[in-house]
């Protein structure tokens, strides 16, 4: 009996010692996560990243002295929805049933539940998940099926954040300006709506029902405060932690708070970028504080280029370019739609360096499955390639990215691969000129295709197709194997859900 109780004692006593694994990167116990996910944060907002930037951003250009700087990273879509589910599933937006625009604040789930999440993996090896911020997945609201006007605020939601893969869940439907106005923490509003309330301006949100304790303009501080709390009680549990901190911020509403209310010198969105960076700094503290900083991989990043309304015509007269040297805003194929700033931490392990290979914000799946040795399934992160050689400068293995697929508001289609980006439309594909909505008859005029080489003409300016016809063919070839195999990376073909997919 008494040699019965030692032995149960024993196995109490290991299963309470952190995981520890040895693979490529050696010994170590599994780090914590924090995925830092801006909304709408231009390359050239980060002044680390822009030498000509009117807005100094010290704490995230802090980040990058101390982590890896990807110089050539790009989100899979020009816009928010698509760009979140690439995340955390490491598959193309466009793979799944949306193929073009967003999701709004009512919107059905566009994950399903049978498929693996970067959260249900981590979550799978002993992690405790978070997910702060801004959703924009869809979820279902009580009573929706009756529409918009007849949801009960006072049940809980379903097949949100909590049922796929997240532990706990702090945060709002939609972007801060698509209506309902309401927090849900796990799967309940925090409180009813009391009053509709709507904006017009660079602090606009659409007219909607807006809860008790629903403030837009302290929205972003009140997550950071959630997502500090986070930190400091996850800190001390036996296990590791994940936290997709998805801000709401600097996308509209553009409402820099009082203190920072003039401080860039520009308008209200330099003074907002200010305090993103602000609250980043905020949460850099609380690493420190909570003595994780050394084992803590932090990824800082943003889901798609700056917005329009962001007021480009205002910056630029200033001197400051949200898309820094690139071609283009938020919503666009060409570049500034989707190069975005990235940064990578962990100081336990990599070592501060620039990297300016080609990479894509589906590739972290992968890249979090090798740091914990998840094997991934062929039906799981079909687009996504393990960052880790480059983190950790290792040439022995090589990141193996062939080519990289970008995706517009509108649904159309560019590939990158080397220098070389095929653009399959004549247009911006987005929002900027020439855009499909509102510049046809230039439109009919362009060439159906667009080519560009990147390495000497970053700003998308000639028009190569004529020129090159046999690269146009290669990556158009490439481009029909990638859509054909549901998957870019190797393994089994897989199906690509909804819709054909046409270029």
């Amino acid at each position: 009996m008494i040699m019965k109780n030692f032995v149960l004692s024993a196995l109490a006593f290991v299963s309470c010692i952190p995981t520890t694994y040895s693979n490529s990167i050696g010994n170590y116990k599994n780090p914590n996560i924090i995925f830092i996910l801006t909304d709408d944060l231009g390359y050239g907002d980060v002044s680390a990243l822009n030498e000509n930037s009117k807005i100094q951003t010290t704490n995230i250009d802090r980040l990058a002295r101390q982590g890896v700087i990807f110089t050539d990273a790009h989100s899979s879509s020009a816009v928010c929805t698509p760009t979140r589910y690439g995340i955390l599933t490491g598959r193309y937006n466009w793979r799944s049933t949306l193929k073009s625009a967003v999701l709004g604040g009512y919107s059905r789930p566009l994950i399903p539940q049978q498929r693996k999440t970067m959260a249900a993996m981590l979550q799978e090896k002993h992690y405790n998940t978070g997910c702060i911020g801004k959703w924009h997945l869809g979820w279902d609201w009580n009573n929706i099926e009756k529409g918009n006007e007849n949801v009960r605020f006072d049940k809980p939601i379903k097949n949100g954040p909590t049922t796929l893969g997240f532990d706990y869940f702090y945060g709002i439907s939609g972007s801060l300006d698509m209506a309902p106005y309401v927090y849900v923490e796990n799967d309940r509003p925090t409180a009813l709506p009391n009053r509709l309330t709507e904006r017009d301006g660079m602090g606009f949100w659409r007219k909607g029902p807006t809860a008790s304790d629903f403030d837009h303009e302290q929205t972003l501080p009140n997550l950071i405060s959630h997502a500090e709390k986070y930190i400091e009680e996850k800190s001390r549990m036996k296990d590791p932690f994940f936290l997709y901190l998805a801000l709401t911020a600097p996308h509209t509403p553009i409402l820099p708070s009082k203190e920072f209310r003039g401080k860039s010198g520009l308008n209200d969105y330099g003074d907002f970028v200010l305090m993103v960076d602000a609250m980043t700094g905020r949460i850099m503290e609380a690493i420190d504080k909570a003595g994780i900083s050394k084992n803590t991989i932090v990824v800082f990043t943003s889901d798609n280029g700056c917005s329009p309304s962001a007021n480009f015509d205002e910056l630029l007269a200033k001197g400051h370019n949200p898309s820094y040297i690139f071609r283009g805003t938020k919503s666009d194929l060409f570049d500034g739609g989707h190069r975005i700033p990235c940064i990578v931490r962990w100081p336990e392990k990599v070592k501060p360096h620039q990297i300016g290979q080609t990479i894509c914000l589906t590739d972290f799946m992968a890249t979090f499955a090798d740091v914990i040795n998840y094997r991934l399934k062929d039906s799981e992160g079909e687009d996504s390639f393990n960052l880790l050689p480059l983190l950790l400068d290792k040439k022995q293995k090589k990141y193996t990215r062939e080519a990289t697929v970008h995706h517009s508001i509108y649904g159309n289609f560019t590939i990158r691969k080397g220098e070389w980006k095929l653009l399959f439309s004549p247009c911006s594909g987005g929002w900027s000129y020439p855009s499909p909505d509102k510049d046809g008859k230039v439109i009919s005029t362009l060439h159906p295709l667009q080519l560009y080489n990147m390495k000497t003409d970053p700003a998308e300016t000639k028009n190569l197709c004529d020129q090159y016809p046999e690269i146009v063919n290669t990556l158009n070839t490439l481009m029909m194997k990638i859509i054909k195999d549901g998957r870019s990376t190797p393994g089994k073909t897989q199906k690509n859900d909804g819709r054909e997919i046409m270029l």
